[in-house]
């Protein structure tokens, strides 16, 4: 099995970023973090790439595979995966030549969590 590229240090897991906001006031730390995860999801292409992996057969997808359904150049599909996975949302893996990227799942519930007004 292909040892995961690093990218950058992800921020720590969305499970435990915050409390739901319904739960209390969040601290200027908490803000800090869910402002940034929530700032990489603020872009329609990386909304879009989310989207793709998502829906892809294993939840993965090789750059290679979405520059032309997006539009993009490689090196701006790049950028926006790095955004993705400096906020902790999505992790890369190299093979060969590409880097292959799956979405992680306890990001995304843990955002989805933070968000629920119904969670309390």
């Amino acid at each position: 099995m292909p040892k995961p590229l690093p990218l950058l240090d992800p921020l720590t897991s969305a499970a435990v970023c915050c409390p739901p906001l319904a739960a209390s006031p969040l601290s200027a730390a908490e803000a800090q973090e869910l402002a940034a995860r929530l700032k990489a999801l603020a872009d329609p292409a990386r909304l879009r790439l989310l989207s793709m992996l998502l829906a892809s057969e294993n939840q993965e997808m090789c750059t290679c595979d979405v520059t032309d359904p997006l539009g993009l150049s490689q090196p701006t599909v790049s950028h926006h995966f790095k955004v993705l996975a400096s906020a902790g949302l999505v992790v890369g893996e190299r093979r060969g030549t590409w880097t292959w990227y799956r979405v992680v799942p306890d990001a995304l519930s843990g955002l989805a969590r933070v968000l629920d007004p119904a969670c309390c």
